[in-house]
């Protein structure tokens, strides 16, 4: 998240002091991502270092404004030009301990993500909610207030990410199982070579033992069954 640049786009409308940045990045964003006064000022005091903003004297009750500067305009023209760089994505939580769970000892990763799922559901639902009551506030005043706006797209940001959330951990969880299935079920190289050490005669040239393509069919389907087990699962 760039507090730095939602400041420079605050201050375009005019000076601002501290804690009315604050306030007012909150309310754009519906506070999905709250701020401290103390990071503002730094913030502040870092764009001033670098030439963006400046003291623009003081308001009625003696707060000290910030405004931007004509480098602190081209910056952010920039930034709103520029596309948001993935080479370097941002660290997610989740998928480093997804991560670090895989193998880890006395960890079901598969409970980790069937407890996030739970989670990840829940919050869906909940910023679906907040949806519709933004929608109805957006429905009921004549004019389109620009922070209800922005909270609007915020919430759908929202929803779109914890949905693709929810499929990621689908998607983990058929992965684990299907991994787990091939780990368990012996290749058939390896199966027949283990029949040949363990039962003596059935060497080339032996006579074939009574029985044995019955008993071969059998295991054959007592394989298929447990993988059909394991495909019932993942229907489930």
């Amino acid at each position: 998240m760039s507090i730095r640049h939602g400041l420079l786009a605050l201050l375009e409308h005019g000076p601002r002091y501290g804690s009315q940045l604050r306030t007012e990045f909150e309310s754009r964003t519906g506070a999905t991502w709250p701020l401290n006064v103390g990071q503002v000022y730094t913030t502040l005091g870092r764009l001033e270092r670098d030439g963006l903003v400046g003291q623009s004297g003081e308001d009625g009750a003696g707060h000290a404004l910030y405004a931007i500067t004509d480098a602190g305009r081209a910056e952010l023209r920039t930034w709103f030009e520029k596309p948001v760089d993935r080479t370097s994505p941002a660290r997610d939580e989740l998928a480093i301990k997804l991560a670090m769970a895989v193998g880890a000892p006395g960890v079901d990763i598969r409970a980790v993500i069937q407890s996030q799922r739970r989670h990840t559901v829940k919050a869906m639902q909940d910023y679906t909610r907040l949806k519709a009551q933004a929608l109805a506030a957006l429905e009921d005043t004549a004019s389109r207030e620009r922070d209800d706006v922005a909270w609007l797209l915020v919430l759908e940001q929202l929803i779109f990410q914890t949905e693709a959330e929810a499929r990621w951990l689908d998607h983990c969880e058929s992965r684990l199982i299907r991994l787990s299935a091939t780990a368990v079920a012996p290749a058939p190289s390896d199966t027949a070579s283990a029949s040949a050490a363990v039962e003596p005669g059935h060497g080339p040239g032996a006579p074939h033992a009574p029985g044995a393509g019955a008993g071969g069919g059998g295991e054959a389907g007592g394989s298929g069954g447990r993988r059909g087990a394991r495909a019932g699962g993942r229907g489930r």
